[in-house]
């Protein structure tokens, strides 16, 4: 990646889209970017991810939807940073994140996406339990 090109690109830009942020996140943990950003793991994050998430949970209680996008936006910042640690570390990537999410949705709705009766929630959380043991998830 060169750096100081998406540096200008990002910030000449109005609109963003998820892989912006990634980018964005991406900057700012390289030595071109912010030491307090670069020294986080996922531990020393935990706390902030806990406090947004219970943000987005107050904005849903108030029913304040401008204070649920932005808190959703700092969740969506938490994810993202764990998922850039997660890459530098090689443990995964945000694509892996998105994956395995839209993997679980499409088993867990197969009445929807492969017309199937709609399934028993024990039955395929047990059969998704079981595909994840023997490794064949």
């Amino acid at each position: 990646m060169n750096i100081s090109a998406e540096k200008a690109r990002l910030s000449a830009q109005s609109r963003f889209t998820v892989e912006d942020l990634h980018t964005l996140v991406s900057i700012l943990r390289s030595p071109e970017g912010c030491d307090w950003d670069a020294e986080q793991t996922h531990v020393s994050l935990r706390s902030c991810l806990t406090n947004e998430t219970a943000e987005v949970v107050e904005a849903i209680d108030n029913g304040d939807d401008p204070s649920l996008r932005e808190e959703l936006g700092d969740l969506l910042l938490q994810i993202i940073f764990h998922s850039v640690i997660a890459e530098e570390e090689g443990a995964f990537s945000l694509d892996d994140v998105v994956t395995e999410i839209c993997k679980k949705m499409l088993f867990r709705h197969p009445h929807v996406f492969k017309g199937e009766e709609k399934p028993d929630w024990n039955v395929i959380k047990a059969a998704e339990k079981e595909l994840r043991r023997t490794g064949k998830w």
